[in-house]
């Protein structure tokens, strides 16, 4: 079973920047991915990336968010700029192996002056 721990989140002025990691134990892993809730939304897909390096985002971080792996140490980071009061909710790790897709506990990002 893959165990995730996130690490990263905090208060930023908007404009500013974070960043997100995410270890993952267990075993090696295929995809993983950023989601994120906002209070009283829905949970969404921010950021992927395949084993091979391949990634994806959604429209509303397109340019100002960049995620990244390490596949030794199976670990995902989302680097994150420019942020915005909207980009404000709990972000999560998502790993997917072989056995099914895991969930990290979640790190609170809030974006305010």
């Amino acid at each position: 079973q893959v165990q995730l721990v996130e690490s990263g989140g905090g208060l930023v002025q908007p404009g500013g920047s974070l960043r997100l990691s995410c270890a993952a134990s267990g075993s090696p892993i295929l995809y993983m991915r950023w989601y994120r809730q906002a209070p009283g939304k829905q949970r969404e897909l921010v950021a992927a990336i395949s084993s091979g390096g391949s990634t994806s985002y959604s429209d509303s971080v397109k340019g100002r968010f960049t995620i990244s792996r390490d596949n030794t140490e199976n670990r995902v980071w989302l680097q994150m700029a420019s942020l915005k009061p909207e980009d404000t909710a709990v972000y999560y790790c998502n790993a997917e192996d072989d056995t099914g897709a895991y969930w990290g506990q979640g790190t609170q990002v809030s974006v305010s002056s």
